[in-house]
């Protein structure tokens, strides 16, 4: 009801607009107004604290030419501000997977026949733990991007797996490694026919999910020992300043020059350009790498934890 009211009231939408944005009936909308009018929720202006950060989600929207912006609640006031980063971070890939999660199942009910790319990370480890109840025989999911050497909750494999056993939907992933050994080990693993046929599907997708991470000591890239302190190094001399499906861009969200962008086997950054494409993004340390990629026009749509969102409009 907030909602509706915002986008009417104050972002100026006809009902028409303020439905197509919200994904439901004009007649729908109008029913929402009349409701928000009756209940005392709007009479001149909107009860702010029904609003939370509606005109947050609208300036990075328009700002970055999304189709969606959805934003989680900021906690940093309440657990004491910036020097609470570490505490926040479980906290944000929380919520943004549970943001992602709902946008997953209102796409799911609205395509039968969805087909869904997925990256990997914590944000959508946690988004395949708010899939429960969730029916999806018809769908399929693509990881698109190799997968990790390890096992783990948030390896493309992995994820895939869960979300597919979840939905009861089909599964499928790239069957190759996250970074090939070198050129021309990957340009045979591209020659497959088992992997143009996985990409041919990764590139076919209804909507994409993919996270955005920092490059620093603290990286999940590097924790998890997926690239060394060198390749660090020389990623960030080259002018990287994040990365998605092991794909490292610059401040301006294009691809650098360096070996590990040509060794990577996963969808590219035009192939995601090329479908649905929604950056998840959890925690304020990803906030220059969340600028970046922003700026690269990827992204169609993007769910943010609060308290990014309030740094970013700044």
């Amino acid at each position: 009801m907030a909602r509706a009211a915002w986008l009417y009231y104050v972002g100026g939408l006809n009902q028409e607009a303020a439905a197509r944005r919200l994904g439901v009936t004009r007649a729908r909308v109008n029913k929402l107004l009349s409701d928000a009018r009756d209940s005392g929720m709007v009479s001149i202006t909107i009860n702010s604290a029904n609003v939370g950060l509606l005109p947050v989600e609208e300036a990075i929207r328009d700002r970055y030419g999304l189709d969606v912006c959805i934003c989680t609640p900021a906690l940093a006031h309440d657990v004491g501000g910036d020097r609470d980063d570490a505490l926040l971070a479980p906290f944000a890939f929380r919520a943004v997977g549970a943001a992602a999660a709902a946008h997953l199942r209102r796409h799911l009910a609205e395509t039968e026949e969805a087909v869904v790319g997925t990256g990997w990370g914590r944000t959508l480890e946690q988004m395949t733990l708010q899939m429960a109840g969730v029916s999806a025989p018809r769908a399929k999911f693509i990881s698109l991007m190799g997968s990790l050497t390890a096992r783990s909750a948030y390896n493309p494999f992995d994820v895939v797996h869960a979300l597919a056993r979840t939905t009861g939907a089909e599964g499928y992933f790239l069957p190759v490694p996250f970074i090939a050994d070198s050129l021309e080990a990957r340009d045979v693993l591209l020659s497959q026919q088992s992997v143009q046929t996985a990409l041919q599907l990764a590139r076919s997708t209804t909507v994409a999910y993919i996270s955005i991470g920092e490059l620093r000591e603290a990286s999940l890239l590097r924790t998890q020992g997926m690239i060394s302190a060198t390749e660090l190094a020389e990623l960030r001399a080259a002018g990287a300043v994040g990365d998605t499906n092991g794909l490292f861009f610059d401040q301006d969200g294009r691809a650098v020059d360096h070996p590990l962008n040509r060794r990577t086997l996963a969808l590219g950054l035009d192939g995601l350009k090329q479908t649905y494409t929604v950056a998840l993004i959890a925690g304020r340390t990803k906030l220059q790498a969340a600028r970046a990629f922003l700026a690269s026009g990827v992204a169609r749509g993007l769910i943010i934890d609060g308290d990014t969102a309030l740094e970013l409009v700044k």
